[in-house]
C-alpha cells in the first residue's frame, strides 16, 4: 500500500542541544555535528484543541516490561532533559509497573513542571488473579481516573485513553463515562488505543475522540489499511507507540542478546526462532539507506513515521539521555518521496514475519464491542 500523508504547517517552539561527538554512542545526522540546535515543533493533535510537541516520550520502559525498574532519579533527570529539549508530551498508563510509572511522573512534574507538559495516561488493562483482562465499565472508568489523578498528583489529565477495548462493554457506555469526566474537569481530552475502526466511529459519535494510539512503523504497517484512514476522516490525531519496532531499528540483530530475562519482547512471536532470523534482514536493508543518508537506522525509521503527516506524533521510549538525543535527531532527517517509496518497498505490510503480540493479547483486530442496546446501566 502507498503511504498516507497529510501536510499542513507546523509550529516551532523549542530547541534541543546535542552533545559533542565524543559523548555520543552512535552517529547522528550531519545536521547535528558540532552541537547544533535542532527545532522541536508543535502540532495540533486532533481537532479539539490539544497541542503537543511533535515528538513525545513514552515512559513505559522506565517502570515496566523492558527489564528491571530504573532508578527514579535517573528517570526524572531524563524527563526534565526532555522538557528542556522541547519535548513536552509524556505517555504513561496505570498498568505500567503497575502504577509505579504514574507515581514516577507525579514526582517529576512537581514544582512548576506540570504547567510545561501535556500528560497522557490510560486505563483498562488489568491483571486479576494472575491473568490479563480489560475493563471499560463506567464504574471502573471513574475509579481508575480518580486513582490516576492521585498517583500523578494532578487535578486534571490532559489526554485520557482507554488502553485496550473491553469487548464485553458497549463502547458508548465507556466513552459516556469519559465524557462525564471531561465535563467535571478531571480530564481534558479523550483517546482510544488499539481500537477497531468501527469502535472508533461509535466512540466518536458519543464524544469527539482527540487521539488514537497505535503501533505504526516500518516494522508494523497494518494500521494503514483501515485505522489511519478512519482517524483522518474523523479528524482524530494519531499517536504512534513503538515507532522503532520495540527497539529493533535501534539495536538490530544484537537486540535479543541485550534483553533481560524479564523483558516481554522475548515472548513476542516476531522475536522468536525462524521469524527473528527472517526479520533481521529488514534491519540490514534499512541500515544501507541510513548510511547513505548519514543518519542511524533508528533515526531513519523514526523520520519515516514523522513524514506520514503533521497529524502523527510518535512517542519513542528510552531510559537513556543519549538515546533520547538521538531520537530527536530524527526530526532533522528529510526524506524525498523516492526515499519514502524505497523504504516502503522493502518494509511492506507483509515484510515482517510473526504477530506483534503473543496469543491472548488484545489489538485493534477484533476490538469491537456489543451494541449499546445490550447494556444494562449500573
Amino acid at each position: 500500500m502507498g503511504r498516507i500523508r497529510k501536510t499542513t504547517p507546523l509550529w516551532i517552539i523549542g530547541f534541543a542541544y546535542f552533545p559533542p561527538e565524543s559523548e555520543r554512542t552512535e552517529k547522528l545526522s550531519p545536521n547535528y555535528k558540532g552541537g547544533k540546535m535542532a527545532a522541536v515543533k508543535r502540532i495540533k493533535l486532533g481537532s479539539q484543541g490539544l497541542e503537543v510537541s511533535a515528538q513525545g516520550l513514552g515512559c513505559m520502559g522506565m517502570s515496566a516490561f523492558y527489564g528491571p525498574d530504573k532508578p527514579d532519579s535517573d528517570m526524572i533527570a531524563l524527563i526534565h532533559h526532555a522538557i528542556n529539549s522541547g519535548v513536552t508530551f509524556f505517555d504513561t498508563s496505570d498498568v505500567y509497573g503497575p502504577r509505579t510509572n504514574e507515581i514516577l511522573l507525579g514526582k517529576a512534574f512537581k514544582e512548576g513542571v506540570r504547567e510545561k507538559v501535556e500528560l497522557a495516561t490510560k486505563f483498562g488493562s488489568v491483571f486479576e488473579e494472575g491473568k490479563r483482562g480489560y475493563r471499560g465499565d463506567p464504574a471502573y472508568v471513574r475509579a481508575a481516573c480518580e486513582a490516576s489523578l492521585k498517583r500523578l498528583e494532578v487535578d486534571c489529565i490532559d489526554l485520557y485513553y482507554q488502553h485496550r477495548v473491553d469487548t464485553t462493554v458497549p463502547i458508548e457506555a465507556t466513552v459516556g463515562e469519559m465524557k462525564k469526566l471531561v465535563e467535571e474537569g478531571k480530564i481534558k481530552y479523550i483517546g482510544l488505543s488499539e481500537a477497531s475502526a468501527a469502535t472508533i466511529r461509535r466512540a466518536h459519535a458519543v464524544h469527539p475522540i482527540t487521539a488514537v494510539q497505535l503501533e505504526w512503523s516500518l516494522w508494523s504497517r497494518d494500521v494503514e489499511e483501515e485505522i489511519i484512514p478512519t482517524c483522518r476522516e474523523l479528524g482524530i490525531g494519531i499517536v504512534v507507540y513503538s515507532p522503532l519496532g520495540r527497539g529493533f531499528f535501534a539495536s538490530g540483530p544484537k537486540l535479543l542478546d541485550s534483553l533481560d530475562d524479564g523483558d516481554f519482547r522475548k515472548m513476542q512471536p516476531r522475536f522468536q526462532g525462524e521469524n527473528w532470523d527472517y526479520n533481521k534482514t529488514l534491519f540490514e536493508r534499512v541500515s544501507e539507506i541510513a548510511n547513505r543518508k548519514g543518519c542511524t537506522p533508528s533515526q531513519l525509521a523514526l523520520a519515516w513515521v514523522h513524514h506520514q503527516g503533521d497529524d502523527v506524533c510518535p512517542i519513542p521510549g528510552t531510559t537513556k539521555i543519549e538515546n533520547f538525543n538521538q531520537n530527536i535527531g530524527a526530526l532533522s532527517v528529510k526524506l524525498t518521496p523516492e526515499e519514502m517509496s524505497e523504504l516502503e518497498a522493502i518494509a511492506s505490510i507483509d515484510a515482517v514475519k510473526g504477530d506483534r503480540y503473543m496469543a491472548g493479547m488484545s489489538t485493534f483486530k477484533g476490538a469491537d464491542t456489543p451494541p449499546l442496546s445490550s447494556w444494562k446501566s449500573e
